[in-house]
């Protein structure tokens, strides 16, 4: 899972680049992600086959400069537009090559993939990266690598160019910047990170297949950086943990799990929309000025609504799951250890009752708990204004 962790947030910090930093929606970056990982895949393919001396650290600038390579085709055009006609552009150049996936089966497989082996290569101190733990100290190195390296783009002139062009791209223009060449060089940047991202992916999983140029590959790394916090640069590096955790986790519980993803994303995006980033950093002032125990309280009213209006929703989506998809196996269930029947009338008063009351509740602590941050809000300006 750690491995899994370390590549989805290159993955996802780079498409930060894009939408954090630039305002750049994007609904294909995946395509640089899946490229980096086939040619990384036929990259290890030849370096075994040819015996060639070159060790597998390297190897996943392969995926970066291919993901460079196709940025700067595909960004030369998409960059020319921004905002609406950008994310249109960007959304079918992601649906041309998810097509050519199964058209060109030559360079992606068709179907099946390109399946490639990571111990062909040279070996490195004795290590030929063939042990799971081997794998994951390499990509923890290339993810520390390139968040530190991402890190200083943003505090790079070109770093606040892409801050200005977000905000204000006319006044950009006024002062002499050109916003296109802006944007065309961060989103060859972000193409790069993208395809190490996916070359570590095919190094740790030695199969790609279409589905990582597809749509869905896209949508998720969306989700990681919203949910995350796009406005904070360690706010992607959250959703890609989260959002790992969860895939690999929840699916071993619920065949719902992506209902639950979908319900998260809403969730933050109507409440909390600078992201779970957002909702820690915003507590970082009380912190440092001693004033973050005077919301403890109010917060922990707000726990027990929270718990259980959480279990009448689960409840709900898994009954609701259980009579469409799972009824041949019969009415009976089981959710958090409670077994029940899902055509039980009493089952769905119970359900609905839980929602009803954790609703209420939460609309009753809302005010206390807002009241609570900002008078701590107020508590920690007056003692800096002391000092």
């Amino acid at each position: 899972m750690m491995s899994l962790m370390g590549f989805a947030a290159i993955f996802a910090l780079s498409y930060n680049m894009l939408l954090g930093q630039t305002g750049m929606l994007s609904f294909g970056h995946a395509v640089y992600y899946g490229l980096g990982g086939f040619v990384t895949a036929h990259a290890l393919d030849v370096i075994g086959a040819d015996r060639l001396p070159v060790p597998l650290p390297v190897v996943p600038l392969v995926g970066g400069l291919a993901g460079l390579t196709f940025a700067l085709i595909f960004g030369w055009v998409s960059t020319k537009r921004a905002g609406t006609v950008f994310a249109m552009i960007s959304l079918g150049i992601g649906e041309l090559v998810a097509a050519c996936s199964l058209i060109l089966r030559g360079f992606f497989g068709g179907e099946g993939g390109i399946s490639t082996s990571r111990t062909k290569t040279l070996a490195v101190f004795g290590l030929n990266f063939g042990p799971q733990m081997q794998v994951y100290y390499l990509i923890a190195a290339w993810a520390l690598l390139c968040a530190g390296a991402m890190y200083a783009i943003t505090r790079t002139p070109l770093g606040r160019m892409c801050n200005a062009v977000r905000d204000n791209p006319e006044r950009a223009e006024f002062i002499g910047y050109s916003t296109q060449m802006v944007r065309f060089l961060v989103f060859c940047l972000a193409g790069f990170f993208a395809g190490v991202a996916g070359g570590l992916a095919a190094i740790h999983y030695e199969i790609v297949t279409s589905s990582m140029v597809g749509a869905a590959s896209s949508g998720f790394v969306l989700l990681m950086a919203y949910i995350g916090g796009v406005a904070f640069f360690i706010g992607p590096i959250i959703g890609a943990v989260l959002m790992t955790a969860l895939q690999i986790s929840l699916s071993d519980y619920t065949a719902a799990w992506q209902l639950y993803v979908g319900l998260m994303f809403v969730g933050v995006v109507m409440y909390a929309p600078w992201g779970l980033g957002g909702l820690i950093l915003m507590h970082q002032p009380l912190l440092a000025a001693g004033t973050l125990r005077r919301v403890g309280p109010a917060y922990a009213l707000a726990v027990l609504p929270t718990v259980l209006l959480g279990t009448g929703a689960i409840a709900l989506v898994e009954t609701t799951h259980h009579l469409l998809v799972d009824m041949a196996q019969g009415p009976a269930m089981r959710v958090l250890g409670v077994g029940y029947d899902a055509t039980s009338p009493l089952a769905w008063a119970v359900i609905v009752a839980l929602l009803a009351l954790g609703v209420w509740l939460l609309r009753r602590v809302a005010p206390r708990v807002s009241s609570a941050y900002h008078q701590a809000v107020q508590a920690a300006h007056a003692q800096g204004a002391r000092r």
